[in-house]
């Protein structure tokens, strides 16, 4: 079975040898961009190249990019460690050109790497076209349903509106339709009771998309219209997690050897066991197992938990956990610091400026952590002594 570090390399070595640059992830935290407070895609980085501010050295790019989804227009929170496939913080693996190939060739080579390098059976995968929008008249894809069409059988496409296939990074920027594709992950016995073109984009936790090639050719403006690019382009994002667990065969992302070394951690130090289920206390688990993530990378990205704005978020996401681990694992002390270690191990190849940052980046924690632990401490014994006052 691949390892996720050989699922990670393998997409970025196919990449580079079809011509493509592979370049570093950019930082989580945005500074220079009024419309994004965090990175929420691969694309982010590259967006003056798809507006024709720059040219890029290489119109072939491909990375695996850090991104973080909690805020704004993607907003991923309330379902995280809730089900088994949201994420706060989540590796995108994305090929981009600018101005060079376009739909033809993204197609061909998602398939190819999807069945030939990582065998995902392709009776499992299920593609989505746009079927365009008479309100902001955008035409339906037709090169994107030709070219799926040499590739799957007419059973295995789907046709989506605006809201699943048409992409946006934000609420300005460049943008596209786009082409989905999803993965059926469920036994033989539910595949042969529903086919898993009528699951696709409906919220199944089994049927889950995994990639999207975006195919950027308009730039919506601030008073919301669309203008034509000068040139169209492909975006495209993998979300690294979801592959790993389809490859792996896993019912959860939490399951595959991203997150279980974080949560055997967990285990250690709480004493408690996680039990793959449903469980305020697995949920528990998985709460911690991703939100350090996001925490971590962050101030090592270089934003400090605060009381406002992209600070603010940081800081949420960490009291969250820690209400989590509190309530349902009985920890009355500070426990998400203890984690950045093996983190930062787990990354160091990938994203070195955490394992370079570790000590600096557990000390904000720790110092976070006790001081909303004795706030709650705090509050709990205000409401307990109104009860006993109401009695």
């Amino acid at each position: 079975m691949m390892t996720s570090n050989e699922i990670r390399q393998n997409f970025l070595d196919f990449f580079a040898s079809k011509n493509h640059k592979i370049v570093g992830s950019a930082p989580i935290v945005i500074k220079n961009d009024p419309t994004l407070m965090f990175t929420n895609a691969g694309m982010n980085q590259f967006k003056d190249y798809f507006l024709g501010n720059k040219k890029p050295s290489n119109p072939r790019i491909a990375d695996t990019q850090k991104c973080l989804r909690v805020s704004g227009k993607h907003n991923d929170l309330e379902e995280v460690g809730v089900d088994t496939y949201h994420h706060t913080m989540f590796e995108m693996l994305g090929n981009w050109s600018i101005g060079d190939y376009f739909k033809a060739e993204a197609i061909a080579w998602s398939w190819e790497l999807l069945t030939d390098i990582y065998k995902i059976p392709k009776d499992r995968l299920y593609v989505s076209v746009f079927e365009g929008d008479k309100k902001e008249n955008l035409p339906s894809s037709q090169i994107a349903l030709k070219e799926w069409s040499k590739l799957v059988p007419s059973d295995h496409i789907v046709f989506g509106n605006k809201k699943d296939n048409f992409w946006e990074m934000g609420d300005t920027g460049p943008c596209g339709p786009c082409s989905e594709i999803h993965v059926d992950l469920r036994s033989d016995e539910e595949r042969n009771a529903i086919p898993g073109q009528e699951l696709v984009n409906k919220d199944h936790p089994q049927v889950i998309e995994i990639w999207n090639n975006v195919f950027i050719q308009y730039n919506r403006k601030a008073d919301g219209t669309l203008e034509k690019l000068p040139a169209a382009h492909v975006d495209t994002g993998m979300g690294f997690e979801r592959l790993v667990r389809a490859i792996q065969g896993k019912t959860s992302n939490y399951d595959t050897d991203v997150f279980t070394g974080t949560i055997a951690e967990v285990a250690k130090i709480t004493g408690k066991t996680y039990t793959f289920g449903d469980s305020k206390q697995d949920v528990a688990f998985r709460v911690l197992s991703d939100h350090i993530r996001a925490i971590s990378f962050t101030i090592a990205d270089g934003q400090l938990p605060s009381n406002n704005g992209a600070g603010y978020v940081i800081r949420r996401i960490l009291r969250r956990a820690v209400r989590y681990y509190y309530t349902y694992l009985d920890y009355k002390q500070p426990l998400l610091y203890q984690l950045v270690d093996v983190l930062s191990r787990q990354f160091e190849n990938v994203f070195p400026e955490l394992y370079l940052q570790k000590s600096f980046v557990e000390k904000v924690i720790r110092e976070e952590e006790k001081s909303f632990l004795k706030t709650l401490e705090g509050g709990l014994r205000r409401i307990e002594d109104i009860k006993v006052t109401n009695n």
